[in-house]
């Protein structure tokens, strides 16, 4: 494993989105920040989704000792993105608001925590070093472009499915 810059990558994008849900989680019920902060979170986490899937979950799935976890993390994804999506049509200033928050935190630092500590030891077992560089490779090539498409559509949307 001399090249694990695709979990450096990876988890350097973990390590952002827990800031952004502390930072989420200590303003006040009517803070105009809430909403940016949460806007942010929002394309942060599809952008990191999307590029990850077409990175590393893509090459998890062509190996039979990796595909189940490729295939769990990929419905966690979507969970996430089904979260986001309610918490967009939701008045950010209402208890609702908070309480399916609170469970879309939850969830999602469940996920990652998932990840860093299971997955991506597993993967790095499994990838060569050309692979997991390759994967980084294509990481960081594909997530700006699904930042700009992240920021473009709407949250929840299924166009990327």
């Amino acid at each position: 494993m001399a090249d694990a810059r695709i979990f450096a990558d990876l988890k350097a994008d973990h390590d952002r989105h827990r800031e952004l849900l502390a930072q989420i989680a200590s303003t006040a019920a009517g803070d105009a920040e809430r909403d940016r902060m949460f806007d942010v979170f929002r394309v942060e986490v599809s952008a990191h989704a999307a590029a990850e899937e077409e990175s590393l979950y893509a090459m998890m799935l062509g190996k039979p000792d990796l595909r189940d976890d490729a295939r769990h993390s990929v419905s966690e994804h979507k969970e996430i993105d089904d979260f986001l999506g309610e918490l967009s049509d939701l008045d950010s200033s209402s208890d609702t608001w908070r309480k399916t928050f609170d469970k879309m935190r939850h969830r999602y630092e469940h996920h990652i925590g998932e990840e860093e500590e299971e997955m991506f030891p597993a993967a790095a077992e499994e990838l060569s070093d050309a692979e997991e560089a390759k994967l980084a490779e294509v990481f960081e090539e594909r997530k700006p472009k699904e930042l700009e498409r992240a920021e473009a559509e709407p949250a929840g949307s299924d166009e990327r499915e």
